[in-house]
C-alpha cells in the first residue's frame, strides 16, 4: 500500500524557516520523480518545488532561491527546506510522487499524493 506522510507544517513568523518532510513506503521511492505542491484557500494547487530520481531539481519562480528541496533515499524521506517564509507561502502543503514524470511541477503527473500539512506564515 502507498503512503505517503507529510509533516513538518505549523505556524511561523515571516522571514522565518520551516523543514517540511515527507516519508514514503509502499513504492520503490528511488526509481520516482518527487514534487511538494501547495494549495491556498480560493486557488488551485501549484507546484512549488520536485527533484528527479537522478536529483536534478526545478523550482517554481515565487520560492526559487528560498526553498530547497532534497531527499534521502535511504529514509525514503523528502524535504523541503523553506526560508525567508512570506505570507503568501500560507498554504496546505502536499508531497506527490510520480514514476514518468516530463513538466515536474505539473500535478496531473503524480501518481500518488499525501495528505497534507498546513504551513501559516503570520505577520
Amino acid at each position: 500500500q502507498v503512503q505517503l506522510v507529510e509533516s513538518g507544517g505549523g505556524s511561523v513568523e515571516v522571514g522565518g524557516s520551516r523543514r517540511l518532510s515527507c516519508t514514503a513506503s509502499g513504492f520503490t521511492y528511488s526509481r520516482y520523480s518527487m514534487g511538494w505542491f501547495r494549495q491556498a484557500p480560493g486557488q488551485e494547487r501549484e507546484g512549488v518545488a520536485a527533484i528527479d530520481s537522478d536529483g536534478s531539481t526545478t523550482y517554481a519562480d515565487s520560492v526559487n532561491g528560498r526553498f530547497t528541496i532534497s531527499k534521502d533515499n535511504t529514509k525514503n524521506t523528502l524535504y523541503l527546506q523553506m526560508n525567508s517564509l512570506k505570507p503568501e507561502d500560507s498554504a496546505m502543503y502536499y508531497c506527490a510522487a510520480g514514476l514518468y514524470v516530463a513538466d515536474r511541477l505539473r500535478q496531473i503527473e503524480y501518481n500518488y499524493w499525501g495528505q497534507g500539512t498546513q504551513v501559516t506564515v503570520s505577520p
